[in-house]
C-alpha cells in the first residue's frame, strides 16, 4: 500500500473550528485510509489556547500519532503566512511504514545536564525534530542521534513561537508539552531530504592548514583572517556587493566531492575573528585538509538552489510523483527575502508537480549536509515522501 498525504490550512480566528476546518481539507485526499500520522503547525491566536487546536486535529483526524509546535508563520496549501493567526496540517496514511512519535527533555544534575528520551534510530530510515527554541540544545541532540545511528537523516525546524503564556509550544499526541523537543521516528518509509542553503560560493577554495574545534588558524599556510581578506579584495565588484557582514563561509563536509556542487558545503556565517593571531570563528567543527570558501546569500541564489535540488529530488523519484512533503522555512526567508509572497512552497509544489506540502517558518531548520545533520539557518529544508 502506498503513502498518501494530505494538507490543508486555515486562518480563522476560533482555535477549534479552525483546526477542523484545516484538518478536514488534509483528509479529503486520503481516500479514507487511516491517519498514522498528523503534524500540526499553528501561529496567533493558536497559541493562546493551542489544547483547543490539537482537540480539533484530534477529533477530526483519529491519527495514530501527532506532532507539532507553535509557529511566527505557517505554509500549506500553496500559501505562506508569515504572521497572524492560521494553522496547518500535515497528514499521512503511510502504508506499510511505520511513524513513532517521541520526546527529549533535559536533565539538570552536578555535574551539569543530559538529554533524556532520546529515541533509537536504529533501523529507522529518517527522524524529525522539532525543538523548543530556548534552553534545549539541538545541536547536542543531533550529536548524539549521530553517534548511536549514524547516516539516519534528521530533518526538521526550531519552533518559532511560544505559548502566550511564554512557555513552550510543542505538540505530542493530545498533549501540549512546555520544554524539550518532539519528534517523529520513521520506518519503512522512503524519504529524501533535501537542504537549501540559498548561498552562492564566490572566490577561490582555500584549504584549512590548521584548525582545532570551531577555530580555523590558518587557511593555506597564512593566518585565516589574511587570507581570507585577500580573497574579499580579489571579488570582482558584484561578487563583493553581494556579500553580507559578518561574511558567510561555506565549509567542504565531503573532501571527495570539494566543489562538486553548492550541496558540499556547509555554510555559516563568520562568527569572529582573532586580530593577532589571524584565527577566526566559524560555528561549526573544522579539521586541517578540508576546504572553505566564501559564499554570499542573495534572492536569485536562494531561488536557484531550491529548484535544483527539488528538481534533483524529482529525477531521483523517477515517473513516481511524490507522495508529498514537509517544508521547513526560514523565517528570515519569505517576503523578507524574496520579492514574492508564497515563494518556497509554490516552487516546491511546481517542481515536485503538485504534491501536497506544508510546514513552518522556523527559527532554524534541521537537515543533512555530506550525510550529517546540522542546525541551519537561512535555509529551505525539505523532507520529500516518495509514494
Amino acid at each position: 500500500m502506498s503513502v498518501r498525504i494530505g494538507c490543508g490550512l486555515s486562518t480563522g480566528i476560533d482555535a477549534r473550528a479552525a483546526a477542523v476546518e484545516a484538518s478536514l481539507a488534509a483528509r479529503g485526499t486520503l481516500a479514507g485510509e487511516t491517519v498514522d500520522l498528523a503534524l500540526v503547525f499553528a501561529s496567533g491566536h493558536h497559541l493562546a489556547a493551542p489544547e483547543a487546536t490539537l482537540e480539533g486535529v484530534v477529533e477530526t483526524l483519529a491519527p495514530a500519532e501527532l506532532a507539532g509546535c507553535g509557529a511566527g508563520g505557517v505554509l500549506a496549501a500553496g500559501q505562506e503566512v508569515e504572521g497572524g493567526t492560521a494553522v496547518a496540517v500535515w497528514a499521512a496514511a503511510l502504508g506499510d511504514g511505520e511513524a513513532s512519535t517521541f520526546h527529549v527533555t533535559t536533565e539538570e544534575h552536578d555535574g551539569g545536564c543530559t538529554l533524556a528520551g532520546i529515541p533509537d534510530l536504529d533501523g529507522a530510515s529518517a527522524a524529525l525534530l522539532l525543538p523548543d527554541p530556548l534552553n534545549f540544545p539541538a545541536e547536542a541532540l543531533l550529536g548524539a542521534l549521530a553517534e548511536r545511528a549514524p547516516g539516519v537523516p534528521v530533518l526538521g525546524g526550531v519552533a518559532s513561537a511560544r505559548t502566550h503564556e511564554g512557555s513552550a509550544a510543542l505538540f505530542l499526541k493530545d498533549t501540549v508539552v512546555d520544554d524539550g523537543a518532539v519528534g517523529v521516528r520513521f520506518a519503512g518509509v522512503e524519504i529524501l531530504p533535501c537542504v537549501s542553503q540559498g548561498a552562492t560560493p564566490i572566490g577561490p577554495e582555500l584549504t584549512i592548514t590548521t584548525a582545532r574545534e570551531g577555530i580555523i588558524e590558518q587557511l593555506a599556510g597564512r593566518p585565516a583572517l589574511v587570507a581570507l581578506s585577500e580573497a574579499v579584495e580579489e571579488l570582482d565588484p558584484e561578487d563583493r556587493a553581494l556579500m553580507g557582514s559578518p561574511p558567510l563561509i561555506g565549509i567542504v563536509i565531503d573532501l571527495d566531492r570539494a566543489g562538486d556542487a553548492q550541496g558540499d558545503f556547509l555554510v555559516r556565517t563568520l562568527a569572529g575573528a582573532d586580530p593577532d593571531s589571524g584565527a577566526v570563528a566559524v560555528g561549526a567543527p573544522v579539521r586541517a585538509g578540508q576546504i572553505v570558501r566564501l559564499h554570499a546569500r542573495d534572492a536569485d541564489s536562494a531561488h536557484s538552489d531550491l529548484r535544483e535540488a527539488l528538481a534533483l529530488r524529482a529525477v531521483a523519484l523517477g515517473e513516481e510523483r511524490s507522495a508529498g512533503a514537509i517544508l521547513f522555512s526560514c523565517n528570515g526567508r519569505g517576503r523578507a527575502m524574496f520579492a514574492s509572497q508564497h515563494h518556497d512552497v509554490s516552487l516546491l509544489e511546481h517542481e515536485l508537480h503538485g504534491a501536497p506540502a506544508a510546514g513552518f517558518f522556523a527559527a532554524g531548520e534541521i537537515g543533512p549536509v555530506g550525510g550529517e545533520s546540522f542546525l541551519h539557518g537561512y535555509t529551505a529544508t525539505v523532507a520529500v515522501f516518495a509514494p
